[in-house]
């Protein structure tokens, strides 16, 4: 069974956008491949390093998250990033034989130089990020990484470092391929992307009322008044939303908010209960799940027992490799 490695950050309260566009993949790539699940806390300081925020409780509610949704610790290895130390003795040695042009020319690194203005993102840590993401990926020996269309140059300096790696010291590590995973255009309440720092995330734990009044505050058309005035849906957050939960009818609600037939408040409301009726079994696992914290506890020391070995297995070889094994 080929092998997949991927990672989250725990840097809050996973939300709608998570589970459309990471959370649905991870359940079902669960059931095709032998899979490791990583909470990415060392990934997290990379940019946020003066300000982590509760990183040890973040991390134990994505765990609440991952299982509610119906990620399983029979069937994926689910763990912490910074509880195996050989994550970082691999990060170091592959740093060693990494040119720093290849890091310089990654268009992340470049854009978010530009974009985050309120950090210094003028650390090594930083700069280095792809290669710790690498190591990541390498530890494993993973045979695919999930991504999205924008995430492909990292994976392919992966592959760069694994090719340097193996002509330097001999075959060993795979070249991973992608899957690449379709995010759906999933915004939030007002239009922007699905943020937590933007304060508009519908999260998967959010009681029934929350949701039904975050999504009274939906942007929809501005031009769209009355309930029969002619809607324009392409513009219309509430339809977006509609575009991925309420498939088997959406011709219908873009057909009559066009011809203005359809009143806005009454969309949202559709639109509430379908997604109530999406997160209610998931509020229901969660609730069962936090009265047994200490299985909890037990599924984190499992999954990161389970990561060490693996990461051992590999750590002895690449030593090996770059002659770094004594033979006493």
């Amino acid at each position: 069974m080929e092998r997949v490695l991927s990672g989250m950050r725990p840097t809050g309260k996973l939300h709608l956008g998570h589970l459309e566009g990471v959370l649905k993949s991870y359940i079902e790539m669960q059931n095709t491949y032998e899979v490791y699940y990583m909470v990415a806390d060392w990934h997290a300081l990379t940019t946020d390093y003066e300000n982590p925020g509760n990183v040890k409780d973040n991390t134990i509610e994505m765990y609440k998250d991952w299982l509610s949704v119906g990620i399983s610790p029979e069937k994926a290895t689910l763990f912490i990033q910074s509880e195996v130390k050989e994550h970082s003795e691999l990060y170091l040695l592959l740093g060693l034989l990494t040119p720093v042009p290849w890091l310089e020319r990654n268009p992340t690194y470049k854009e978010q130089k530009q974009e985050i203005k309120d950090r210094d993102l003028s650390t090594y840590g930083f700069l280095g990020y792809p290669v710790l993401q690498a190591a990541d990926i390498l530890l494993y020996n993973a045979h695919k990484v999930p991504i999205g269309e924008d995430q492909r140059p990292h994976l392919e300096l992966t592959r760069e470092i694994a090719r340097r790696f193996n002509f330097l010291y001999g075959k060993f590590f795979n070249e991973p391929k992608e899957i690449l995973t379709q995010m759906p255009k999933l915004p939030g309440i007002d239009g922007r992307k699905m943020s937590k720092s933007y304060n508009n995330a519908i999260f998967l734990s959010d009681p029934q009322n929350v949701v039904e009044e975050k999504v009274r505050q939906m942007f929809t058309d501005p031009l769209k008044i009355k309930k029969d005035d002619k809607g324009h849906p392409d513009n219309c957050v509430v339809c977006a939303f509609h575009t991925i939960y309420n498939k088997e009818i959406l011709d219908d609600i873009i057909k009559e908010c066009r011809q203005g037939k359809r009143g806005c408040v009454d969309c949202k409301k559709q639109l509430a209960k379908k997604l109530n009726e999406v997160l209610t079994p998931i509020r229901e696992k969660r609730s069962e799940i936090e009265k047994n914290n200490d299985k909890i506890k037990d599924i984190i020391k499992e999954g990161n027992k389970k990561a060490a070995q693996t990461a051992k297995e590999t750590m002895q070889i690449v030593r090996e490799k770059m002659k770094l094994k004594l033979d006493f």
